[in-house]
């Protein structure tokens, strides 16, 4: 699931987009409390337990309440807040998985700060709250490659795994980014390839693969990554490198 970029608050969606409310009716209050109690209370009457214990069965396991409201609802809601910083800082102390996931969809990137973004982390409880804030919002800040490196160190798990995240969501989205950048996360990338927890290395793998595909040069670099990380022959530093291979050689 780690290559997909777009936020995945949902991964047990039975019914398209337009089958639910496109455009849920919420009042739009002039506080940032008021607007985050309102939509807390429009998700909280939409929760869906069936559809939380999907979510479960696909690792989100979050230690905050999961209401099982469906990904386009959330993102529907979004829509309606867009560069709201107040409100998804108000949304995320909420402590709801889903509120925290439209907090990631909406917040301003040109506020967040790099406290911001270690408080974030701390919180950090499942593989798609981190991911969803890595590729749609840390990543379009000035201190994303910074927190590249930090937290390509850390231990916790959700953490380690932001690191690799934020390279798949920069790979993707920097476009103006110089190879250079990429080529400096690689030695990273082989480095952490021994991880053997099952979501940090996903998140490594989904790196080097997003970095080999932005262009042939770098391409060329992820291949020889992943084959210095083959030699390892670990366990995760072989599934990694075997699936980075099997899709890069194939592009």
């Amino acid at each position: 699931m780690s290559g997909r970029i777009a936020i995945e608050i949902s991964a047990t969606e039975h019914s398209a987009e337009a089958s639910v409310n496109p455009k849920p009716k919420t009042p739009n209050p002039k506080s940032s409390s008021s607007a985050a109690t309102t939509i807390v209370a429009y998700l909280r009457a939409h929760r869906n337990p069936r559809d939380a214990e999907g979510q479960r069965r696909y690792g989100i396991a979050p230690s905050v309440d999961l209401l099982g409201v469906r990904a386009p609802m959330l993102r529907a809601l979004a829509r309606q807040h867009r560069r709201d910083h107040a409100l998804a800082l108000a949304l995320w102390s909420q402590s709801i998985h889903e509120a925290r996931g439209i907090a990631a969809l909406i917040d301003d990137p040109k506020q967040v700060t790099r406290g911001q973004m270690e408080a974030w982390a701390r919180d950090f409880d499942n593989w798609a709250i981190v991911d969803a804030c890595c590729t749609q919002l840390f990543n379009h800040t000035p201190f994303a490659i910074d927190k590249v490196h930090a937290w390509s160190r850390r231990r916790a798990e959700y953490v380690k795994r932001g690191a690799f995240s934020l390279m798949a969501g920069l790979a993707v989205h920097a476009k103006q980014l110089p190879d250079e950048v990429f080529l400096s996360f690689l030695p990273i990338i082989a480095r952490e390839a021994t991880d053997e927890r099952n979501f940090v290395k996903k998140a490594v793998n989904w790196a080097l693969r997003q970095i080999g595909k932005r262009n042939a040069a770098l391409r060329r670099a992820a291949l020889a990554t992943a084959n210095e990380i083959l030699a390892l022959d670990t366990p995760a530093a072989r599934w990694i490198a075997r699936d980075a291979i099997r899709e890069l050689k194939n592009r």
